[in-house]
């Protein structure tokens, strides 16, 4: 059983904890947390007299790991690590898928849900075990044990004798299971963030009279923004600044900050930290540079800090960042090296990089664009995006959210993160990185690997995030989000006064999947009436050169309130002599006779219509129809992933996971004990392969192991079809190595494939596995490829497409992140530039769409099931007509040991 690994947990009061496996060596730990538990705690875990010393410590600390597991929740690290909490499971031995749980909580820390956070972790690592079902007997009387068993989000039946309640567990890793821990991780964020953005106290460390310098500028800035609290000034060589007094350390303080803001040099800031969290400081946010954007020594360095932040449970933003501010009037701090304090307004930023967070404050300020909050995130060693999401996910002052990143810390949390709030709060989002050579120039974690472009559009396409590709595309998504209430659809209206720009947006709307519509007579009709002369109305509308300011009004009218479409573009070119601020006026007199109100965005290619009444009026405005028409494009489809339900998990219910588990589980426990990734995954054989498709019900053509050429004939006799001949090669692709012969029609013909494959794979130059051979019945069909490649932070990824040649041809892929839902699969189908072979081209039968929706739930619920198969490949996979299913014929997969405990 896999040794689960070391977290940082966050608890729902904003501190941190460290929750492990208990080791041998932490006796006198638990001896020091016993003195510390009352004896009525004891006596509701123990039910009765229970006496803890050196003699009977050792079976606490000392286990058959195989059989059990212990958990401790720990604070401090090192010599100054401190055990608050254990729990722990044990197998029983007549049902070895039961196993009988039991915790314990020093008194201090009781209440603060630590309790419910190392059940669930221990959960976690009993389902990983093989366990079905865990078993707690608790005293009738310990009714807060009782509530967290209860609200643990899983299956529960209890059985009460009065005196004790039997709570048995079913250890199903529902929805709802991953749910309640949302609601806790969200808990737990927003109390962390509550402390950075609505701090009632300041201290920044590193105070500076020079304004050229980086505490200079944040004693300028936050003086200059007005906060309302009380800001304290710390520097050990300095008396006073300007006219405030200056504190050698915080210790000399007259309290304790809720804020600390660090600006002192990187070989300093851990001893600040340390200072910080023995005085009860909960949060701080380090400004320093010096870490791991600068090599090794600084990724140690930073190490140091971090493990000394949550030795002290508080929480860090940063290092290396541009710091944050929040415009709320009831704070209004600026605590940022930006110069410029944004208005206040209902977007929240969050950027990883500073530079580029500059950027953003500035170019907000220049689309009179109002921000409600920004942070930093810098190396983004503690607090995420992720944490930041769930922040303004319930902030009454945001209803946007824009994030420039560069990486993911955690994928798979950012996900059911973003697709909750996406549903209420739009997420627009920069994710820089896209080639190779900016992947390369991002500054990630030395464990955090790159994620492919193929990954990000998964991710970003089942949360419902807006992708742009520039920080100006953002704030385009930005402004319409700003100015415009809502998108019914994608039927779009145009009215320019100059053909060529009409021309030109409808073009960029239909790249965006934005519909063009033609007009209804009665729309036609009207445009007729009002705008006498003009022979040819139709949409794009283009009015003829001499048409008034008041016709243009007018047409901008009749075809906003037709009925007919989503959305309006105004385009005015400069081809008269009209003021600007008389343009600006009747695009805003035209936008107010709309009814019902839709978007209408206003295109001045003139570069002289006045902004400003434009955005005070709330019209969005654009210079060109290309940016206009891509901004609202991918708000169309956003509001439409919007409408559309969220999907559910598929899980087929004729699998049975138990014989693959057994699979893996002997592979896995044959691996060399080495840490090297190549000597800890292995490919499997074709029998180990069978085995895992036939326990989750995945169909394969009918084939049969041969050894030589009268066994290939026996073979394709019994199969009584043409055959492919394959040589048994679990890491070989047979298809570009020769390693198959096709159409082998009779006995001979199969008994000289064997001949042919041995002369060109001689025995002396191959593995001894390429000895054998596969007799495989020739399937038909549309030729598919379902795959998984597993990238270690998004976890698997499914991909499917055309398959075989035509794969590396044209390279038609789809891809989403697991779990997938019904509605993740219905996308990746239709996404397909060769969808229409399977709904049936130019006459052909359509295919069994149905089947691979099938394939691809169970290929989702199978790695999900077995995180240690990291790669998977079902190429080809043969859809054949609708209603006959589908055959898989060639596969490979390889697995790899893997750490199983996750936060």
């Amino acid at each position: 059983m896999p040794t689960p690994a070391a977290i940082d947990q966050a608890l729902p009061d904003g501190t941190t904890v460290q929750i492990r496996p208990l080791r041998p060596d932490d006796g006198e730990r638990l001896l020091a947390m016993w003195g510390r538990t009352s004896e009525r705690s004891r006596h509701l875990r123990f039910h009765g007299p229970f006496r803890l010393d050196e003699t009977t410590v050792s079976q606490f600390v000392d286990f058959d790991r195989s059989n059990q597991q212990a958990l401790a929740a720990t604070l401090g690290r090192g010599d100054d690590e401190v055990l608050i909490g254990v729990a722990r499971w044990v197998r029983d031995d007549v049902r070895p898928d039961e196993a009988e749980f039991a915790v314990l909580i020093e008194d201090a820390h009781q209440g603060r849900g630590l309790g419910t956070a190392l059940v669930r972790h221990l959960a976690v690592t009993a389902h990983d075990a093989g366990i079905n079902v865990l078993s707690g007997d608790v005293l009738a009387e310990n009714t807060a044990m009782l509530r967290v068993i209860r609200h643990l989000g899983f299956d529960h039946k209890d059985r009460s004798d009065h005196a004790v309640v039997r709570s048995d567990l079913g250890l199903e890793l529902s929805e709802e299971f991953l749910a309640v821990g949302d609601v806790a991780d969200s808990r737990a964020a927003r109390a962390a963030l509550a402390r950075f953005l609505m701090p009632r106290s300041v201290a920044l460390v590193g105070a500076s009279r020079s304004s050229t310098t980086v505490g200079g500028q944040l004693i300028d800035n936050i003086l200059s923004a007005k906060f309302s609290g009380k800001v304290h000034l710390v520097n050990p060589e300095a008396r006073r600044i300007g006219l405030r007094s200056v504190a050698p350390s915080l210790s000399a303080l007259s309290e304790v900050p809720e804020l600390v803001v660090v600006a002192v040099p990187a070989a300093a800031v851990n001893a600040v930290v340390d200072e910080a969290g023995t005085l009860g400081c909960k949060a701080v946010c380090v400004i320093s540079a010096g870490f791991a954007e600068g090599g090794p020594e600084g990724e140690e360095r930073q190490d140091e800090v971090l493990a000394t932040a949550h030795a002290h449970g508080l929480r860090l933003i940063g290092p290396n960042c541009m710091g944050l501010l929040t415009t709320d009037p009831a704070v209004s701090l600026n605590a940022s090296l930006s110069p410029t304090m944004p208005a206040e307004g209902p977007f929240a930023v969050a950027s990883q990089s500073g530079a580029m967070g500059m950027a953003i404050i500035d170019m907000a300020v220049g689309r009179q664009l109002g921000l409600s909050s920004f942070v930093s995130l810098g190396n983004r060693v503690d607090i995420s995006a992720n944490d930041l999401l769930q922040y303004w996910e319930l902030d009454d002052r945001t209803s946007a959210i824009l994030l420039y990143l560069e990486s993911f810390g955690d994928p798979r949390k950012f996900a059911r993160i973003a697709r909750r709030v996406s549903r209420q709060r739009p997420i627009v989002v920069v994710k820089a990185g896209r080639s190779t050579a900016g992947a390369r120039a991002a500054v990630l974690p030395e464990d955090e690997p790159h994620a492919g472009d193929i990954e990000v559009d998964a991710l970003f396409a089942q949360t419902g995030v807006i992708r742009t590709t520039s920080i100006p595309e953002m704030f385009d998504v930005a402004m319409l989000l700003d100015r415009v209430d809502s998108v019914r659809g994608n039927r779009v209206g145009i009215v320019s006064n100059a053909g060529g720009p009409g021309v030109l947006a409808a073009d960029a709307c239909e790249a965006q999947g934005l519909d063009v519509v033609p007009l209804s007579d009665a729309t036609i009709a009207a445009l007729a009436d009002a705008l006498p002369g003009h022979h040819h109305v139709t949409n794009p509308l283009d009015l003829v050169v001499g048409t008034s300011l008041e016709q243009f009004c007018d047409a901008i009218g009749i075809v906003g309130a037709s009925g007919d479409v989503d959305a309006l573009l105004a385009i005015h070119a400069p081809m008269d002599q009209a003021d600007p601020e008389e343009t600006a006026a009747a695009i805003i007199r035209a936008r107010e006779t709309v009814d019902p109100p839709l978007p209408v965005i206003a295109i001045t290619m003139d570069g002289r219509t006045a902004p400003t009444l434009l955005a005070d009026a709330g019209v969005p405005a654009f210079s060109f129809p290309e940016a206009a028409a891509s901004a609202l494009g991918r708000l169309a489809r956003h509001a439409e992933w919007q409408r559309r339900p969220l999907g559910e998990p598929v899980i087929p219910d004729d699998i049975d996971p138990r014989p693959a588990r057994r699979v893996v589980d002997d592979v896995v426990a044959s691996l060399p004990g080495i840490q090297h990734p190549a000597g800890r995954s292995v490919w499997l054989s074709w029998e180990q392969t069978s085995a895992i498709l036939d326990a989750y019900r995945v169909t394969q053509a009918p084939a049969i192991v041969v050894h030589g050429r009268d066994e290939a004939a026996r073979a394709q006799r019994h199969l009584d079809a043409p055959v492919a001949v394959k040589l048994l090669d679990p890491v070989l692709r047979k298809t570009t190595t020769g390693g198959v012969e096709l159409g082998r029609r009779s006995p001979r013909a199969a008994a000289a494939a064997i001949q042919t494959l041995r002369e060109r794979f001689p025995a002396d130059r191959t593995r001894g596995d390429r000895q054998r051979f596969l007799v495989q019945r020739m399937a038909a069909g549309i030729e598919m490829t379902v795959g998984v490649r597993h990238h270690p932070s998004f976890g698997p990824v499914v991909v499917t497409g055309a398959g075989g040649a035509n794969n590396e041809l044209i390279g038609d892929l789809t891809a989403r992140i697991t779990p997938l839902t019904d509605r993740d699969i219905d996308e990746m189908l239709a996404a397909l530039r060769m969808r229409p072979l399977l709904e049936g081209y130019r006459g052909a039968p359509p295919g069994d769409v149905d089947a691979l929706k099938d394939l691809l739930a169970r290929v989702s619920a199978m790695v999900e099931d077995l995180p240690e198969i990291v790669e998977l490949s079902l190429d080809p996979v043969f859809v054949m007509a609708a209603g006959q299913g589908l055959e898989v014929a060639d596969v490979r997969v390889r697995v790899e040991a893997v750490d199983t405990f996750e936060s």
